[in-house]
């Protein structure tokens, strides 16, 4: 049988066991485990985890994990004790708008198929007797939530991978990480070096310390949390639960008041986020030795804890008698990112070193199944794109920015947050050059990485006059105005710019770049200088990474539009093998204007000399032109679906393309469109959004791209996994539903019913100014997934009603685009 690689963990946790358990379920047995603790108590967050399962989540991606967690803990005892003790969840609405929140978070959760119910304020007292049932409004129940000891759970699975092969090593710690050429070759430990092809980092808050051996910035900000243990309750002791269950009573949230409680046999546990941020710096962490407790457990400090107790008093009546208070507390230790999720995946510039990172327990053992599965297959069965450490931009890995979005994270954990709701600090951050036009103009500006993005402008709302604009409803009415649709509306019938900066652009030059990118795309990219494709970049299972459009500017240069740092991520490492090809971030010296609609030639040709008409400068055309005395790239492409141009030039004459474009287009009836059009506009014509609407989950006919897959034109990575498939065989569809009620817009990842049973979820949604429909595009069943079928989409607790329409739902002909 043939070797398989030799894999160093770091870290003895939760994520740490898992992985190591996992890896070996598929048949790597050369798996080392080093950790600076004992085992299997080793001090760090998984140490001190209050052991609270609830598995709801806004991404499916995390709540698989969650799931997963759930289900593998079940099947686990050590020494016959429990390692999961299933006694479902609670989620405490004190308020209308949180009961509102808690439909939405049920709807959601169905989606990725979790069973729950919001339930009244009767049955929730019932389901946990400790609540002042006055103090509540409704509840979300789900029953398949639950306890579990992290500890426990670390050495059952450890137990289990040594058994098969793997070693444990407690009290050794890493002071180094080999390298040799680029890539990882062994860890260096206080009592000896372990050789390694690859080494996985699970340390948890100790992560920045291990990621800085190999020069890498690890992405995480350790916090300290609150958790405290009431005196003994009388109240609790009467149910007399047997010390082996340790509950009975399902765990509780009530995100209103930040805080959770747990149960005991003789007492609860109560935690707060309601208190002052308490961040920790990664190197003032204590080794093991050295702690007084253990080092992720620092000095309870009960003055930042008192208010977040007069509200356990304010709920549970148990805890407001004579004698009735705090036992002990921890200021316990554990991990935030700046975006809220985990860091996984392989350094870009380290071959073999890998984070397992920021992973809270309630993913842990999803975790494990995830990475193993990356390690030994080459990807995942889940979609990792959001937690993959290779996801953010240079300034996110700034020591300020980690920090203080890790600490915001901290702040907001509990927080209604709304889809389009932008970070408020650090901004503004990035801006294009035209933002200083845009601020004239009365942008508003939401944010996203990093940038500065126009959603609509104030200057049009003069145009309301013209237009008739539904209203929305109160929720999917935040971070919109009218304006929107009149801006789609104006795009639509006459022309309008818009700044197209933040999206990514990379350069793809060398002698090799045709081959390069044939090899890594699925569409034929080896055509005429000139030339532009859509095209798809998939991983090894065939799944949906991104999409991609590829101009040929010369016969050796290539300008990609990408959709964020892991295209990138992707070019950069197949790039260091090819010495034909060098790869360039672009982003940033170019600039971009959308210049849109059916008057677009009409301003175009007033401010250049060059030939723009159908026949000289076609759909799917790249060509260099002068835009009065800007030099300009452009490209005939259009993510609105109307005749127009991409128009790029470098950053330093970027308000001078402005500046020539407005002048000469005003009297043409030109106007700034903002984001929020643009979506609407695009949902009109069924553009994809890379990331929302298909993943790695996906493949592309599925998506409804095989359009842009070429099976002749040779080997591409996916290619393999694509064999046999087509439109015609898939199971599933990414299809538009319409829905009548022109107030009934929804935003996203609600579920979809077919005969009153889920059937999908929605990807993105919005409303089509164009047609005069609410739009919502939805994953379905191929065998329901068809033209008239009717369904409802869950929006909080409602059921709107919808149809599957025919794709695209404006101008299918495409005649406009290639006018």
């Amino acid at each position: 049988m043939a070797r398989t690689p030799r894999v160093v963990i770091i870290g003895a946790g939760i994520v740490g066991c898992s992985l190591a358990d996992e890896l070996v379920l598929r048949g790597w047995s050369d798996v080392t485990v080093v950790e600076q603790g004992r085992l299997f108590r080793t001090g760090g967050s998984t140490s001190h985890a209050p052991g609270i399962i609830f598995q709801t989540n806004a991404s499916k991606t995390m709540q698989g994990f969650a799931t997963y967690t759930i289900e593998k803990a079940a099947s686990l005892e050590l020494d016959g004790r429990w390692c999961l003790n299933p006694v479902g969840s609670l989620e405490l609405a004190l308020t209308p708008e949180r009961l509102a929140e808690l439909h939405r978070r049920r709807d959601f959760a169905e989606s990725w198929g979790l069973a729950g119910r919001v339930i009244g304020p009767d049955e929730a007292a019932q389901l946990w007797p400790f609540i002042d049932r006055s103090r509540i409004v409704g509840a979300y129940h789900v029953p398949t939530d639950g306890l579990t000891d992290a500890v426990r759970v670390s050495e059952a699975q450890a137990r289990r991978a040594t058994a098969t092969g793997a070693r444990f090593l407690g009290e050794h710690t890493v002071t180094g990480i080999r390298t040799d050429d680029g890539r990882v070759r062994g860890v260096i430990t206080d009592r000896g070096e372990f050789a390694a092809d690859i080494v996985v980092a699970a340390a948890g808050i100790w992560g920045p310390r291990i990621g800085a051996m190999v020069g890498m910035t690890t992405a995480l900000q350790p916090l300290a949390h609150q958790l405290t243990w009431t005196t003994l309750l009388p109240e609790v002791q009467a149910y007399a639960i047997p010390p082996d269950r340790e509950a009975i009573h399902p765990n509780i949230r009530v995100q209103d008041r930040d805080m959770y409680f747990r149960e005991y046999p003789d007492r609860l546990a109560v935690g707060g986020y309601g208190h002052v941020p308490l961040p920790v710096d990664a190197n003032d962490l204590l080794h093991p030795t050295e702690a007084p407790v253990m080092p992720s457990v620092l000095e309870f400090t009960p003055e930042t804890f008192a208010e977040t107790w007069s509200w356990a008093e304010e709920l549970v009546p148990a805890l407001r008698g004579a004698g009735t208070g705090i036992e002990r507390g921890i200021n316990g230790i554990f991990s935030f990112t700046p975006d809220g999720f985990p860091l996984m995946g392989e350094s870009r510039d380290v071959g073999g070193f890998w984070l397992a990172e920021a992973v809270w327990l309630t993913h842990a053992l999803g975790v494990g199944r995830a990475m193993a599965e990356w390690l030994v297959d080459g990807g995942s069965t889940f979609d990792l794109h959001e937690c993959d450490l290779n996801r953010f931009e240079a300034h996110q890995l700034s020591p300020s920015f980690i920090h203080d979005r890790g600490v915001q994270n901290y702040v907001e954990v509990y927080d209604i947050v709304h889809p389009l709701q932008p970070m408020e600090e650090p901004r503004p951050l990035r801006t294009s050059p035209f933002y200083e036009r845009e601020s004239e103009l009365g942008a508003y500006f939401l944010e996203g990485a990093g940038w500065e993005r126009p959603h609509w402008y104030g200057v049009n709302e003069s145009l309301l006059g013209r237009y008739e604009i539904p209203s929305r409803n109160a929720w999917a009415a935040q971070y919109w105005h009218p304006i929107i649709g009149a801006e789609a509306r104006a795009t639509r019938e006459g022309v309008a710019m818009y700044d197209v900066t933040p999206l990514k652009r990379i350069a793809v030059e060398g002698d090799g770049a045709a081959a390069f990118l044939e090899s890594l795309t699925t569409n034929r990219v080896d055509r005429p200088v000139g030339t532009v494709v859509y095209s798809l970049l998939l991983d090894e299972r065939g799944g949906v990474r991104s999409d991609l459009t590829i101009a040929r500017l010369g016969e050796d240069r290539f300008q990609v539009g990408a959709n964020g740092p892991l295209d990138l991520d992707v070019f950069e490492r197949h790039a260091q093998y090819d010495g034909s090809v060098s790869v360039r971030d672009i982003t940033s010296g170019t600039c971009c204007i959308g210049l849109w609609g059916p008057r677009a030639r009409d301003v175009l040709s007033a401010v250049t000399d060059a030939d723009v008409s159908n026949e000289t400068f076609p759909y799917f055309r790249a060509r260099d032109i002068w835009v009065g005395s800007v030099p300009v790239t452009a490209l005939r492409l259009s993510y609105v679906g109307e005749l127009g141009w991409e128009l790029y030039t470098s950053a330093d004459m970027g308000l001078r393309l402005w500046d020539t474009l407005w002048t000469a287009g005003r009297a043409r009836g030109l106007i700034a469109g903002g984001r929020g059009a643009f979506g609407s506009l695009r949902l009109e014509k069924g553009y994809r959004s890379s990331g929302v609407d298909m993943t790695t989950e996906h493949d592309p006919y599925e998506a409804g791209l095989g359009f842009a897959v070429r099976m002749d034109k040779g080997d591409f990575v996916g290619r393999d996994a694509l064999v046999g498939k087509s439109a015609d065989t898939v199971q599933r569809r990414l299809v538009p539903l319409l829905i009548p009620d022109p107030q009934a817009v929804v935003m996203g990842k609600e579920p979809v019913h077919v005969d009153g049973r889920p059937a999908g979820y929605v990807t993105s949604a919005g409303f089509g100014y164009t047609i005069g429909s609410a739009i919502a595009y939805a994953w379905l069943p191929a065998a329901v997934g068809r033209p008239g079928q009717p369904v409802t989409i869950r929006y909080f607790g409602d059921d709107v009603p919808a149809t599957v329409a025919r794709e695209p739902l404006f101008d299918p002909q495409m005649l406009r685009l290639r006018s």
